[in-house]
């Protein structure tokens, strides 16, 4: 099991005067004896023609935003220290945001990034592109924080697939709970396994309208034991206590978020394979359709060897054109 050694921690806003959800993941590198680094891209576009307004270059507007954002990441960098985490914090000027976190990740070694995720009306989840993004495009395992309130039950929660639906990678599903057991260890905390299961045996109506109701019921049974006997093998492998094992016959959009409050659950470990075209189209991704309405943080891995679709080299200021005054003749 790779321990987890390098946290970086997606700092937002570092002009906030509480930073709430950025303490509770000082306090699980603490617990998870890891070092941090606060990181903050610096996104906002820069009108190309301020110079001639304000008589302040571009260069003067780099530096002086970056020393301003630096100054004030630094105070976070000064609590984790006093707290005894060994911590650091850097700024740079790249776009979109996203990017420049997978980047910086990537170029540091980490072994997770924890971001805060926005919070929306009736506590769930109001997710932003930059949130969709970084679990799509990210290869490190990232760490969604709802909120700064910590975790008092710790309790885990992993939620597998041993049938690979729609051909995800088997390996993933031992990476969730490796990953979920190691956050449950340093926690002192419990582990809990689940599988939603989902048979699809009603859409071979589509296919053979022929199919009786008898055989299609025939089927849809079959296919809720053979999903049974694969959660109680991988979960034996597991080594997870039978009353800690959660099989519920509900599509995984309503199934998760479920089990999470009959548990409640401090973190949802789940996977997410990345999709594009007609794929995601077809099938989507469950971590991103669960989102909207699990009930605490989610831990959200990738399966080994993914491909990082993220260039490498930082994209730097963004320079636009200035919006005309009047419009342009034509």
């Amino acid at each position: 099991m790779q321990p987890i050694r390098k946290i970086l921690i997606a700092v937002k806003n570092p002009d906030r005067r509480r930073h709430a959800v950025a303490d509770k993941a000082i306090r699980l590198a603490k617990t998870l004896g890891a070092s941090v680094e606060f990181f903050h891209a610096i996104a906002e576009p820069v009108f190309g023609e301020v110079q001639p307004l304000t008589g302040t270059s571009l260069q003067d507007i780099r530096r002086e935003a970056l020393a301003l954002r630096q100054k004030r990441l630094d105070k976070i960098v000064e609590r984790a220290r006093g707290l005894g985490v060994k911590a650091e914090g850097s700024v740079e000027w790249d776009f979109p945001p996203h990017e420049a976190i997978v980047r910086r990740a990537v170029r540091v070694r980490a072994d997770l990034i924890i971001a805060e995720c926005h919070e929306g009306a009736r506590r769930q989840w109001l997710m932003r592109l930059t949130d969709w993004e970084l679990l799509r495009s990210s290869p490190v395992p990232v760490l969604l924080l709802k909120s700064g309130r910590p975790w008092r039950r710790k309790i885990v929660l992993a939620a597998v697939d041993p049938g690979h639906a729609h051909a995800k990678p088997s390996r993933l599903d031992s990476l969730i709970v490796e990953k979920g057991q190691q956050l449950s260890n340093a926690l002192r905390g419990k582990f809990h396994l689940m599988h939603a299961v989902y048979p699809s045996a009603f859409g071979i109506t589509f296919v053979d309208p022929a199919v009786d109701g008898i055989t299609l019921a025939a089927i849809y049974e079959q296919q809720k034991a053979t999903a049974r006997t694969e959660f109680g093998e991988f979960a034996d492998t597991a080594k997870v206590p039978r009353k800690r094992r959660h099989l519920v016959e509900r599509d995984p959009e309503t199934g998760i978020p479920a089990v999470a409050k009959a548990v409640r659950a401090d973190v949802i470990v789940m996977g997410a394979v990345s999709r594009s075209g007609i794929k995601r189209l077809l099938i989507g991704n469950t971590a991103e359709r669960v989102l909207s309405s699990i009930p605490c943080d989610v831990l959200v891995v990738k399966p080994a060897h993914f491909e990082k679709r993220v260039s490498t080299a930082s994209r730097g200021m963004r320079v636009v054109a200035p919006v005309p005054l009047m419009p342009l003749p034509i």
